[in-house]
């Protein structure tokens, strides 16, 4: 099993090379990420280990993400951003 980031270097790993990234992800670690199980902190985890182009596709719905977990983290994401 991989080992779990600390929530700083998680929240450090959200800063990325755009900024619509980044308005998605570090709100995201703020609010969100500690009622996370730890396997979905891990599965957050890879995600923030994918290229910012192909983060950004997947959250802007240019293309689907072939990753079942990964694309549901993007989902649960882009969701707590629309409420």
């Amino acid at each position: 099993m991989a080992e779990l980031y600390s929530k700083s270097r998680t929240k450090w790993a959200c800063r990325r090379g755009m900024l619509e990234l980044d308005v998605l992800l570090g709100p995201f670690v703020d609010e969100a990420y500690d009622a996370l199980s730890e396997q979905d902190k891990l599965v957050f985890q890879r995600l923030l280990a994918v290229e910012d182009p192909d983060l950004f596709a997947w959250f802007m719905g240019h293309e689907n993400c072939p990753d079942a977990e990964l694309n549901a983290m993007v989902k649960l994401i882009l969701d707590r951003v629309r409420v």
